[in-house]
Protein backbone atom coordinates (compact mmCIF):
# COMPACT_ATOMS: atom_id res chain seq x y z
CA UNK A 1 0.00 0.00 0.00
CA UNK A 2 1.12 3.73 -0.81
CA UNK A 3 1.39 5.73 2.23
CA UNK A 4 -0.03 9.43 1.79
CA UNK A 5 1.22 12.80 3.04
CA UNK A 6 -0.18 13.45 6.59
CA UNK A 7 -3.69 14.81 6.49
CA UNK A 8 -3.66 19.00 5.67
CA UNK A 9 -5.78 21.31 7.70
CA UNK A 10 -9.46 21.91 6.27
CA UNK A 11 -12.47 22.69 8.22
CA UNK A 12 -12.06 20.77 11.04
CA UNK A 13 -11.51 20.46 14.37
CA UNK A 14 -8.11 20.14 16.41
CA UNK A 15 -7.59 17.19 18.72
CA UNK A 16 -5.75 19.65 20.93
CA UNK A 17 -7.74 22.84 21.36
CA UNK A 18 -11.70 21.58 20.62
CA UNK A 19 -13.35 22.80 23.97
CA UNK A 20 -14.70 20.13 26.14
CA UNK A 21 -17.92 19.91 27.47
CA UNK A 22 -17.61 20.63 31.55
CA UNK A 23 -19.91 17.98 32.49
CA UNK A 24 -18.20 14.37 33.56
CA UNK A 25 -17.18 12.56 30.25
CA UNK A 26 -19.82 9.44 29.99
CA UNK A 27 -19.00 6.14 30.52
CA UNK A 28 -17.93 4.76 27.07
CA UNK A 29 -17.41 0.85 25.98
CA UNK A 30 -16.44 0.25 22.74
CA UNK A 31 -18.50 -2.75 21.82
CA UNK A 32 -15.96 -5.44 19.83
CA UNK A 33 -13.30 -3.61 20.51
CA UNK A 34 -10.49 -6.66 20.45
CA UNK A 35 -12.03 -7.93 17.31
CA UNK A 36 -11.97 -4.55 15.69
CA UNK A 37 -8.30 -4.06 15.96
CA UNK A 38 -7.21 -7.34 15.07
CA UNK A 39 -9.17 -6.76 12.16
CA UNK A 40 -8.16 -3.65 10.69
CA UNK A 41 -5.00 -4.00 12.08
CA UNK A 42 -2.62 -5.31 10.00
CA UNK A 43 -3.87 -2.31 7.39
CA UNK A 44 -3.16 0.37 10.33
CA UNK A 45 0.92 -0.90 11.20
CA UNK A 46 2.65 0.65 7.87
CA UNK A 47 3.59 4.49 8.84
CA UNK A 48 1.80 6.70 7.73
CA UNK A 49 -1.05 4.57 7.14
CA UNK A 50 -4.67 6.67 7.82
CA UNK A 51 -7.38 5.60 9.54
CA UNK A 52 -10.95 6.72 8.83
CA UNK A 53 -13.31 6.37 11.69
CA UNK A 54 -16.25 7.31 10.18
CA UNK A 55 -18.15 8.04 13.29
CA UNK A 56 -16.28 8.89 15.40
CA UNK A 57 -18.08 9.27 18.59
CA UNK A 58 -16.01 8.80 21.70
CA UNK A 59 -13.23 7.50 19.81
CA UNK A 60 -12.83 4.37 21.74
CA UNK A 61 -12.15 1.98 18.61
CA UNK A 62 -10.04 4.98 17.40
CA UNK A 63 -7.77 5.17 20.49
CA UNK A 64 -7.00 2.06 21.10
CA UNK A 65 -5.29 1.57 16.92
CA UNK A 66 -3.95 4.78 17.80
CA UNK A 67 -1.93 2.98 20.86
CA UNK A 68 -1.26 0.26 18.69
CA UNK A 69 0.29 1.68 15.64
CA UNK A 70 2.82 4.76 16.05
CA UNK A 71 2.55 5.55 12.58
CA UNK A 72 -0.75 5.84 12.13
CA UNK A 73 -2.86 8.52 11.37
CA UNK A 74 -6.44 9.30 12.15
CA UNK A 75 -9.11 11.19 9.82
CA UNK A 76 -12.15 11.17 12.63
CA UNK A 77 -15.72 12.65 11.37
CA UNK A 78 -18.57 12.78 13.54
CA UNK A 79 -21.82 15.21 12.60
CA UNK A 80 -22.26 15.78 16.44
CA UNK A 81 -20.03 18.49 17.81
CA UNK A 82 -20.61 17.16 21.61
CA UNK A 83 -18.75 13.81 20.76
CA UNK A 84 -16.36 15.60 18.39
CA UNK A 85 -15.51 17.66 21.72
CA UNK A 86 -15.31 14.97 24.11
CA UNK A 87 -13.43 13.16 21.39
CA UNK A 88 -10.49 15.61 20.84
CA UNK A 89 -10.30 15.61 24.70
CA UNK A 90 -9.27 11.71 24.63
CA UNK A 91 -7.16 11.82 21.91
CA UNK A 92 -5.39 14.73 23.39
CA UNK A 93 -5.03 13.15 26.86
CA UNK A 94 -3.87 9.98 25.30
CA UNK A 95 -1.12 12.15 23.47
CA UNK A 96 -2.18 11.49 19.96
CA UNK A 97 -3.54 15.30 18.83
CA UNK A 98 -0.68 15.94 16.34
CA UNK A 99 -1.86 12.53 14.35
CA UNK A 100 -5.60 13.26 14.60
CA UNK A 101 -7.84 15.39 12.11
CA UNK A 102 -11.36 15.94 13.36
CA UNK A 103 -13.98 16.81 10.70
CA UNK A 104 -17.31 18.09 11.53
CA UNK A 105 -19.05 15.64 8.83
CA UNK A 106 -21.81 13.40 8.10
CA UNK A 107 -19.53 10.30 6.92
CA UNK A 108 -21.37 10.04 3.22
CA UNK A 109 -19.56 13.43 2.72
CA UNK A 110 -16.42 11.10 2.83
CA UNK A 111 -15.07 11.95 -0.69
CA UNK A 112 -15.51 15.44 -0.17
CA UNK A 113 -13.42 15.45 2.88
CA UNK A 114 -10.48 12.97 1.20
CA UNK A 115 -10.45 15.94 -1.52
CA UNK A 116 -9.65 18.67 1.08
CA UNK A 117 -7.35 16.57 2.85
CA UNK A 118 -5.62 15.77 -0.26
CA UNK A 119 -5.87 12.19 0.42
CA UNK A 120 -6.29 10.09 -2.88
CA UNK A 121 -6.83 6.36 -0.82
CA UNK A 122 -6.93 4.95 2.80
CA UNK A 123 -5.72 2.04 4.24
CA UNK A 124 -8.67 0.91 6.85
CA UNK A 125 -11.97 2.53 7.49
CA UNK A 126 -14.35 1.88 10.20
CA UNK A 127 -17.82 2.56 10.84
CA UNK A 128 -19.57 2.23 14.22
CA UNK A 129 -23.13 2.37 13.31
CA UNK A 130 -26.00 3.41 15.43
CA UNK A 131 -26.03 5.79 18.84
CA UNK A 132 -23.24 6.60 20.77
CA UNK A 133 -22.75 6.72 24.59
CA UNK A 134 -22.79 10.29 24.52
CA UNK A 135 -26.17 10.56 22.48
CA UNK A 136 -27.74 7.62 24.54
CA UNK A 137 -27.10 8.46 28.25
CA UNK A 138 -27.98 12.21 27.58
CA UNK A 139 -31.42 12.55 28.03
CA UNK A 140 -31.47 15.98 26.84
CA UNK A 141 -30.48 14.52 23.58
CA UNK A 142 -33.89 12.57 23.40
CA UNK A 143 -32.28 9.22 21.97
CA UNK A 144 -33.56 7.22 25.49
CA UNK A 145 -36.88 6.10 26.29
CA UNK A 146 -35.70 5.37 29.76
CA UNK A 147 -35.42 9.00 30.75
CA UNK A 148 -37.75 11.55 30.02
CA UNK A 149 -36.40 14.13 27.64
CA UNK A 150 -37.39 16.69 24.52
CA UNK A 151 -38.47 14.86 21.67
CA UNK A 152 -35.54 15.31 19.48
CA UNK A 153 -33.55 12.23 18.25
CA UNK A 154 -30.83 14.45 16.19
CA UNK A 155 -27.11 13.44 15.92
CA UNK A 156 -26.47 17.03 15.04
CA UNK A 157 -28.51 19.15 17.29
CA UNK A 158 -28.48 22.02 14.38
CA UNK A 159 -30.11 19.78 11.79
CA UNK A 160 -33.31 21.61 10.44
CA UNK A 161 -35.74 18.59 11.70
CA UNK A 162 -36.45 16.65 15.08
CA UNK A 163 -38.66 13.63 15.93
CA UNK A 164 -41.32 15.91 17.22
CA UNK A 165 -41.59 17.29 13.92
CA UNK A 166 -42.00 13.72 12.66
CA UNK A 167 -44.25 12.67 15.50
CA UNK A 168 -46.22 15.81 14.97
CA UNK A 169 -46.47 16.55 11.43
CA UNK A 170 -46.48 13.10 9.55
CA UNK A 171 -49.94 11.86 8.53
CA UNK A 172 -51.08 8.40 9.99
CA UNK A 173 -50.06 6.63 6.68
CA UNK A 174 -46.77 8.07 6.75
CA UNK A 175 -46.14 7.59 10.59
CA UNK A 176 -47.30 3.79 10.03
CA UNK A 177 -44.43 3.63 6.79
CA UNK A 178 -42.12 4.76 9.34
CA UNK A 179 -42.42 2.55 12.20
CA UNK A 180 -43.01 -0.29 9.81
CA UNK A 181 -40.03 -0.09 7.39
CA UNK A 182 -37.62 1.39 9.93
CA UNK A 183 -38.16 -0.05 13.26
CA UNK A 184 -39.77 -3.64 11.49
CA UNK A 185 -42.96 -2.64 14.04
CA UNK A 186 -45.75 -5.12 14.06
CA UNK A 187 -48.03 -2.68 15.50
CA UNK A 188 -47.15 0.08 13.15
CA UNK A 189 -50.63 1.45 12.14
CA UNK A 190 -52.11 0.99 15.61
CA UNK A 191 -49.11 2.97 17.21
CA UNK A 192 -49.48 5.87 14.52
CA UNK A 193 -52.81 5.86 14.78
CA UNK A 194 -53.05 6.65 18.69
CA UNK A 195 -50.14 9.51 18.20
CA UNK A 196 -52.25 10.89 15.73
CA UNK A 197 -55.12 11.37 17.63
CA UNK A 198 -53.33 11.78 21.17
CA UNK A 199 -51.29 14.79 19.06
CA UNK A 200 -54.75 16.32 18.24
CA UNK A 201 -55.20 17.14 22.10
CA UNK A 202 -52.11 18.23 22.49
CA UNK A 203 -48.44 18.47 20.47
CA UNK A 204 -46.05 15.75 21.98
CA UNK A 205 -42.68 17.41 23.54
CA UNK A 206 -41.17 14.66 25.70
CA UNK A 207 -40.37 11.18 25.12
CA UNK A 208 -41.79 9.55 28.06
CA UNK A 209 -45.33 10.46 27.00
CA UNK A 210 -44.39 9.14 23.65
CA UNK A 211 -43.08 5.98 25.01
CA UNK A 212 -45.64 5.67 27.51
CA UNK A 213 -48.33 5.58 24.31
CA UNK A 214 -46.18 3.21 22.38
CA UNK A 215 -46.95 1.01 25.85
CA UNK A 216 -50.50 1.25 25.60
CA UNK A 217 -50.56 0.71 21.91
CA UNK A 218 -49.43 -2.70 21.84
CA UNK A 219 -51.28 -5.33 23.28
CA UNK A 220 -50.39 -6.67 27.06
CA UNK A 221 -49.18 -10.34 25.55
CA UNK A 222 -46.70 -8.74 23.41
CA UNK A 223 -45.42 -6.41 26.08
CA UNK A 224 -43.84 -9.40 28.20
CA UNK A 225 -41.43 -10.27 26.07
CA UNK A 226 -38.81 -8.60 23.42
CA UNK A 227 -37.74 -5.81 26.24
CA UNK A 228 -38.95 -2.03 26.09
CA UNK A 229 -41.98 -1.90 23.60
CA UNK A 230 -40.96 1.49 22.55
CA UNK A 231 -37.64 0.18 20.82
CA UNK A 232 -38.38 0.08 17.86
CA UNK A 233 -40.34 3.02 17.51
CA UNK A 234 -37.76 5.11 18.97
CA UNK A 235 -35.25 3.77 16.72
CA UNK A 236 -37.66 4.12 13.77
CA UNK A 237 -38.08 7.91 14.59
CA UNK A 238 -33.91 8.10 14.72
CA UNK A 239 -33.61 6.37 11.31
CA UNK A 240 -36.33 9.03 9.83
CA UNK A 241 -34.95 11.78 11.69
CA UNK A 242 -31.16 11.34 10.42
CA UNK A 243 -31.61 9.48 7.85
CA UNK A 244 -29.52 6.68 8.92
CA UNK A 245 -29.64 4.47 6.13
CA UNK A 246 -29.53 6.71 3.20
CA UNK A 247 -26.34 7.75 4.53
CA UNK A 248 -25.05 4.45 4.71
CA UNK A 249 -26.34 3.71 1.28
CA UNK A 250 -24.27 6.68 -0.10
CA UNK A 251 -21.00 6.24 2.39
CA UNK A 252 -19.94 2.65 1.92
CA UNK A 253 -19.97 2.74 -1.58
CA UNK A 254 -17.71 5.98 -1.61
CA UNK A 255 -15.22 4.35 1.58
CA UNK A 256 -14.34 0.84 -0.67
CA UNK A 257 -13.68 3.01 -3.54
CA UNK A 258 -11.48 4.97 -1.58
CA UNK A 259 -9.39 2.04 0.21
CA UNK A 260 -5.98 1.62 -1.18
CA UNK A 261 -4.97 -2.25 -2.30
CA UNK A 262 -4.48 -3.94 1.22
CA UNK A 263 -6.82 -1.62 3.08
CA UNK A 264 -9.51 -2.84 5.25
CA UNK A 265 -13.14 -1.90 6.17
CA UNK A 266 -15.09 -2.56 9.03
CA UNK A 267 -18.52 -1.84 9.81
CA UNK A 268 -20.49 -2.26 13.44
CA UNK A 269 -24.42 -3.01 12.68
CA UNK A 270 -26.84 -2.95 15.55
CA UNK A 271 -29.99 -4.13 13.40
CA UNK A 272 -30.94 -6.01 10.31
CA UNK A 273 -31.64 -3.14 8.41
CA UNK A 274 -28.29 -1.67 8.50
CA UNK A 275 -26.37 -5.17 8.35
CA UNK A 276 -28.40 -5.77 5.08
CA UNK A 277 -27.23 -3.04 3.44
CA UNK A 278 -23.48 -3.62 4.52
CA UNK A 279 -23.83 -7.49 3.80
CA UNK A 280 -25.36 -6.37 0.10
CA UNK A 281 -22.52 -3.71 -0.57
CA UNK A 282 -19.78 -5.97 0.50
CA UNK A 283 -20.78 -9.55 -1.22
CA UNK A 284 -21.12 -7.42 -4.34
CA UNK A 285 -17.35 -6.42 -4.48
CA UNK A 286 -16.14 -10.04 -3.21
CA UNK A 287 -18.35 -11.86 -6.04
CA UNK A 288 -16.19 -12.72 -9.60
CA UNK A 289 -18.06 -11.33 -12.55
CA UNK A 290 -16.72 -13.33 -15.15
CA UNK A 291 -19.61 -14.04 -17.55
CA UNK A 292 -21.41 -17.57 -16.94
CA UNK A 293 -20.85 -18.59 -20.48
CA UNK A 294 -16.93 -17.81 -20.79
CA UNK A 295 -14.97 -21.16 -19.96
CA UNK A 296 -12.57 -19.71 -17.53
CA UNK A 297 -12.52 -17.11 -14.76
CA UNK A 298 -11.18 -13.35 -16.40
CA UNK A 299 -9.06 -11.78 -14.18
CA UNK A 300 -10.60 -8.38 -14.90
CA UNK A 301 -14.11 -9.56 -13.57
CA UNK A 302 -12.47 -10.79 -10.48
CA UNK A 303 -13.65 -9.79 -7.08
CA UNK A 304 -11.92 -7.05 -5.97
CA UNK A 305 -12.60 -7.58 -2.09
CA UNK A 306 -11.78 -10.70 0.23
CA UNK A 307 -14.09 -11.12 3.12
CA UNK A 308 -12.78 -11.29 6.61
CA UNK A 309 -15.47 -12.12 8.56
CA UNK A 310 -18.25 -15.29 8.52
CA UNK A 311 -21.00 -13.66 7.85
CA UNK A 312 -21.98 -10.24 11.19
CA UNK A 313 -19.91 -11.66 13.64
CA UNK A 314 -21.43 -10.99 17.10
CA UNK A 315 -19.83 -10.46 20.43
CA UNK A 316 -19.02 -12.82 22.77
CA UNK A 317 -21.27 -14.11 25.57
CA UNK A 318 -18.66 -12.45 28.32
CA UNK A 319 -18.44 -8.66 26.35
CA UNK A 320 -22.83 -8.80 26.13
CA UNK A 321 -22.30 -9.86 30.07
CA UNK A 322 -19.65 -6.90 30.64
CA UNK A 323 -21.71 -4.61 28.10
CA UNK A 324 -24.95 -5.49 27.25
CA UNK A 325 -24.80 -3.11 24.37
CA UNK A 326 -23.48 -5.39 22.49
CA UNK A 327 -25.78 -7.61 22.52
CA UNK A 328 -27.35 -6.82 19.35
CA UNK A 329 -23.97 -5.66 17.17
CA UNK A 330 -22.48 -7.64 14.40
CA UNK A 331 -19.33 -6.88 12.55
CA UNK A 332 -18.35 -7.59 8.98
CA UNK A 333 -14.92 -6.81 7.52
CA UNK A 334 -13.58 -6.99 4.17
CA UNK A 335 -10.00 -6.39 2.20
CA UNK A 336 -9.59 -4.60 -1.08
CA UNK A 337 -7.49 -7.29 -3.00
CA UNK A 338 -7.19 -5.25 -6.27
CA UNK A 339 -8.55 -1.76 -8.16
CA UNK A 340 -11.47 -1.95 -9.86
CA UNK A 341 -10.74 -2.71 -13.57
Amino acid sequence: MSTPEPPRPAPQDSAASTPRDTAAPPVHVPVLLDRVTDLLGPACAAEGAVLVDATLGLAGHALALLDAHPGLRLVGLDRDPHARAEAAARIAAAGHADRATLVPAVFDELPDVLDRLGLDEVHAVLFDLGVSSLQLDRADRGFSYAADGPLDMRMDPGAPRTAADVVNTYSAAELARVLRVYGEERFASRIAGAIVRERAREPFTGTERLAHLVRDSIPAATRRTGGNPAKRTFQALRIEVNDELGVLRRALPAALDALAVGGRVAVITFHSLEDRIVKQALAELATDRTPPELPVRLPEYGPVLRLLTRGGEAASEAEVAANPRAASARVRAAERIRRAA
